[in-house]
C-alpha cells in the first residue's frame, strides 16, 4: 500500500515550503458543511472569502493555515464547476495550505514533470503542476494547484526536478481560479489518463474510490 511506503521514507522528504509547519503557529481551517460561520457569507465573492481567511489567521496570530483532507465542504457551492444536486462534488481530496501569494514551493523528492496546465475556470485550480515520483518501483504523483501563471513558464514534460528545487509559487486570486491565495497539495496513485489536471473534489457517492487513489498528503508534510 502506498501509504506504508511513504511512511517508510518520510524522513527523507524535503519541506515543500521554506518553513517547517511543525515549527510555526498554524491555524486549522474548517470549511466543512458543519461550520455555521460560512452560511451567511457570499461565497461567490472572492474578496469576502479572502477577508474570512485573513481574519481567522490574524485572530489566531498565524501566517499559515491548513486543512481539508477528506472534508465535506460547503465552499464548493460557490462555483458551478463542482456540479449541483446529488452529483455535486464536495469531498476535498487534498490538503490546502493558506498563506501569502508568491510563497515559493519546493520538490519534496527527486521527480519529473508529468504535466502542467492552466485550469482557468472560476473555482478551478488555475495554474497546475503534476510531478511524477517513484519509490521502490512504485509510481505516484503529486499535484500543486492555485499557482502563479509564471510557475508554468519554461516547463517541459519529463523535465527532471531535483529534491529541494523550487518548482512554483502560490498565485494570487486574479490567476489562481479566484481563490484566496493557497496551495492545493494532493497525492495521486493513478491519474486515470488525465494530464495537467485531476479531480481535487469528488461526490459523496465516489468518496471511497477517490480517497483510495489519493492518500493523505500529511505524510509528505510530516505534519499532524
Amino acid at each position: 500500500m502506498i501509504t506504508n511506503l511513504l511512511k517508510k521514507y518520510k524522513s527523507n522528504f524535503a519541506n515543500i515550503f521554506n518553513f517547517d509547519l511543525n515549527e510555526i503557529e498554524v491555524y486549522d481551517f474548517d470549511f466543512s458543511v458543519k461550520n455555521e460561520e460560512l452560511y451567511p457569507l457570499d461565497l461567490l465573492d472572492t474578496d469576502i472569502l479572502t477577508f474570512y481567511v485573513n481574519s481567522k489567521l490574524q485572530d489566531h496570530n498565524c501566517n499559515v493555515g491548513i486543512g481539508g483532507y477528506a472534508e465535506d465542504r460547503l465552499i464548493y457551492k460557490r462555483s458551478s464547476h463542482f456540479g449541483s444536486g446529488k452529483n455535486a462534488r464536495s469531498i476535498h481530496l487534498g490538503i490546502d495550505i493558506w498563506t501569502e501569494a508568491a510563497t515559493p514551493i519546493f520538490a519534496f523528492m527527486d521527480s519529473k514533470i508529468h504535466s502542467f496546465k492552466n485550469n482557468n475556470n472560476f473555482g478551478d485550480y488555475g495554474p497546475t503542476i503534476i510531478l511524477e515520483h517513484e519509490i521502490e518501483n512504485v509510481k505516484f504523483y503529486s499535484l500543486y494547484g492555485h499557482l502563479s501563471k509564471a510557475s508554468l513558464n519554461a516547463l517541459e514534460k519529463g523535465q527532471y526536478i531535483k529534491k529541494g528545487q523550487k518548482i512554483a509559487e502560490i498565485g494570487n486570486d486574479k490567476e489562481n481560479g479566484q481563490w484566496p491565495p493557497h496551495l492545493h497539495f494532493q497525492l495521486i496513485t493513478d491519474l486515470l489518463g488525465k494530464t495537467g489536471d485531476f479531480y481535487g473534489v469528488c461526490s459523496t457517492s465516489e468518496k471511497d474510490k477517490f480517497l483510495s487513489l489519493c492518500p493523505n498528503p500529511k505524510i509528505i508534510l510530516n505534519y499532524g
